[in-house]
């Protein structure tokens, strides 16, 4: 059902086994996203409106709460319907990279709502819980109820699979939403049903466990979104695509100082040193760099600049310097890694030259690495004279 109506909604966009959510256009990010939010804003203010009924009439305070929780559900989804339409704007003179992280100040304010509902409804229980008033199991009761479980588990999957498949933050959080609603609505329900069988109050109690889970899980997704927008680092698993694509072309012989910047779903740049024999005729070197670059860009959708770094092949010592050096550093710590190694030899001294990767984490600072390789390198050549660039890296910790 979910699979069917998103290739309803994109049309010919939506192939099986098509396009990877980052290759996703604009356009059709924008049509799933307000689709999504329009099906949502209109199924949230059906479950309000019948629970609101069902929950005044007899007198729970956990099913109006719930009915309030479809509400703000449903300003949610306003709220996402706003800023998918804010982010398919194109780039202007004072925004060149697009408009794309209004997506995820729409995703933030949504989980803002939802770790609001989560704080009011314990409030609310707490008065319950203070001055308790019995609810009458009604069939109508369990109908609505039974039928919020039901759409919400829809609305979960069908958020889910479209965040999934246009790599929609703001999505997935509705869809975490939609979820958090089937459990409290689950625990309404048995509740009520365990108070009518019992005669104990527990309506104020069940309140309070719904608005606790939706609490946590909404400052969970308020943490998530921040660190979009902070700019948290690539998974391991972008890093690794984008190493092993780089190094699986003929004639590259590494890559290093990768940086990965995100200005929304779809809006990826990233920038990399590659190593290329020194040797080899620099145009065709630099017809590969392009080549590369296009691939990227057609099959990843990712913009890539590539930075060419000449690597002497035909000189052993340099490269037993070069391997040592690496030997050397790893003693220091797993993470660091050394690139472009050069040895310049003079009359009264010799000049080592090489960069380094700083790991983050790593408890030594620049100029403390800088001064432990120093002394390393001085241990085998007495008579060195290093230049040490300490470059930070800005990809996963292990790299």
């Amino acid at each position: 059902m979910t699979n069917w109506l998103i290739g309803k909604i994109l049309g010919d966009a939506a192939e099986p086994g098509g396009a990877s959510a980052a290759a996703a256009g604009v356009a059709e990010r924008t049509r799933l996203g307000q689709a999504a939010s329009i099906i949502c804003i209109a199924l949230n203010l059906v479950l309000c409106l019948a629970k609101g009924a069902i929950g005044l009439a007899v007198g729970s305070v956990s099913i109006v709460a719930d009915a309030f929780n479809n509400l703000s559900d449903a300003s949610s989804n306003i709220v996402s319907l706003v800023g998918f339409k804010l982010a398919s704007r194109p780039p202007d003179r004072g925004h060149p990279y697009g408009h794309g992280r209004y997506e995820y100040l729409a995703g933030m304010v949504v989980a803002v709502l939802v770790t609001a509902v989560g704080i009011e409804l314990l409030r609310t229980s707490v008065d319950k819980i203070l001055a308790p008033d019995p609810v009458a199991l009604t069939p109508a009761l369990v109908a609505v109820l039974v039928l919020s479980i039901v759409v919400k588990l829809w609305m979960a999957a069908f958020n889910r699979a479209a965040g999934e498949r246009i790599d929609s933050e703001t999505l997935i959080a509705t869809a975490a939403d939609s979820r958090n609603d089937v459990i409290s609505t689950a625990v309404v329900l048995a509740c009520t049903a365990l108070s009518a069988a019992t005669g104990v109050d527990l309506d104020g109690w069940a309140g309070l466990g719904v608005g606790g889970f939706i609490l946590v899980s909404g400052l969970g997704l308020v943490r998530g979104t921040v660190n979009l927008l902070l700019g948290e680092a690539p998974s391991p698993e972008t890093v690794d695509h984008i190493r092993e694509k780089i190094l699986s072309y003929p004639g590259v012989l590494g890559t290093h100082d990768l940086m990965i910047h995100d200005y929304g779903p779809g809006r990826q740049f990233a920038s990399a040193h590659v190593e290329m024999a020194a040797e080899a005729d620099p145009i065709v070197s630099h017809d590969l760099l392009d080549n590369i670059e296009q691939d990227f860009l057609s099959e990843d959708s990712l913009i890539m600049t590539l930075h060419y770094d000449p690597i002497i092949t035909n000189d052993p010592g340099l490269s037993d310097l070069h391997n040592w050096v690496a030997d050397q550093a790893a003693t220091i710590d797993a993470g660091v890694s050394v690139h472009d190694v050069r040895r310049v030899t003079g009359p009264t001294h010799t000049n080592v030259i090489f960069d380094c990767v700083r790991p983050q984490g790593l408890a030594l600072s620049a100029d403390e690495l800088r001064e432990r390789l120093t002394e390393l390198v001085r241990r085998r050549y007495p008579d060195a004279i290093c230049k040490i660039t300490v470059d930070e890296s800005y990809v996963s910790p292990k790299q």
